[in-house]
């Protein structure tokens, strides 16, 4: 007797922008192009992205992740370091000088800027307050770009209302480039109530990755039984899409790495099921949880873009005559 088990029936609304934003697709391909060119070990200094998938694809291919410079050999010391997107205290490079370290920047473009308006600010005599994360690896990097006291950091409206600086009149602010656009916007309102002559930076700090993905994010969740976010625990910009997700009015969200992670039965039954990916996680995952869907239920994948991202940001010199290949890159990128 032939019985054909009927799949329920499920919509899954996959956001656009999703997943690698410009300036991870670049570390990722800094790693790549430097192994190509000066062959393995090529080290990296903490994670390159905050993706355990790619960190382990990269140990494969063999990149060696160190937390500190002098954890490389001295037998390694002709290999290249390579620094993270997050970016770097200005103490990092001048440690790898000192080490005679020969290494390769990959900090995104957009975090440089944060960098450039934090110290502008330093150098019209303002003190600079950081709104961001404590002991995230980008705001580390920010505040190691200036001398010990001139930053201070500011993470929540409640700290805003308890901040007392030395000289309200001469501030300046910059946010880390990963947070909520809307948490920031309520911190940035009750600096500014306290302390009117804030200035802030040249050109927003937050970047346009994070607040895109929000966005899409935002127009997607409501009437959404669930919200899946592909995501390291420890990635910034992910951990804010289920914030943003869940007060758009999804009714439950959760961070995955892998489909491995997904609780079939916390799900529940579902009818639309949000699906998004922070900025630095592979596409190819997403397609894993697409599978793992559609091996379930009867699948209506409905796309739910809010803008197209076309930002590219060149590799360093020392790297752009190194062909990239499709095939290169096809492990993270499907």
């Amino acid at each position: 007797m032939n019985m054909t088990v009927t799949k329920p029936k499920l919509t899954i609304r996959l956001c656009g922008p999703r997943g690698f934003c410009a300036g991870v697709d670049r570390a990722i391909q800094i790693v790549v192009l430097a192994l190509k060119r000066y062959g393995a070990p090529v080290y990296v200094r903490h994670e390159i992205v905050h993706n355990r998938y790619v960190v382990e694809g990269l140990e494969a291919k063999g990149a060696v992740f160190v937390e500190e410079l002098h954890e490389i050999p001295a037998e390694h010391r002709d290999q290249p370091v390579v620094f993270s997107a997050h970016g770097v205290p200005k103490s990092v490079p001048a440690d790898a000088s000192d080490r005679n370290l020969f290494y390769l920047d990959a900090t995104c473009p957009l975090v440089s800027k944060v960098h450039k308006q934090a110290m502008r600010h330093e150098r019209l005599g303002r003190h600079v307050v950081l709104i961001g994360h404590a002991g995230h690896p980008e705001v580390i990097g920010t505040m190691g770009q200036l001398p010990e006291g001139a930053v201070s950091l500011v993470e929540t409206v409640a700290d805003a209302e308890t901040y007392q600086p030395v000289d309200p009149d001469n501030l300046g602010f910059v946010t880390q480039t990963t947070l909520s656009v809307d948490d920031t916007a309520g911190v940035i309102a009750k600096l500014t109530e306290r302390f009117p002559n804030l200035k802030a930076p040249a050109a927003d700090s937050i970047c346009y990755a994070t607040t895109n993905r929000q966005e899409a994010v935002k127009q997607a969740a409501p009437g959404c039984d669930f919200f899946l976010i592909v995501g390291a625990p420890n990635s910034s910009n992910s951990r804010r899409l289920v914030e943003v997700a869940l007060r758009a009015g999804a009714k439950q969200s959760l961070l995955v790495q892998r489909a491995s992670e997904i609780d079939w039965d916390a799900i529940g039954p579902v009818a639309t099921v949000g699906l998004s990916a922070g900025a630095s996680a592979p596409e190819v995952i997403v397609n894993e949880i697409i599978e793992a869907f559609k091996a379930r239920y009867e699948t209506t994948l409905e796309l739910a873009e809010f803008s197209i991202e076309n930002e590219h940001f060149l590799v360093n010199r020392e790297l752009r005559d190194v062909e990239l290949t499709t095939e290169d890159m096809a492990w993270v990128n499907g």
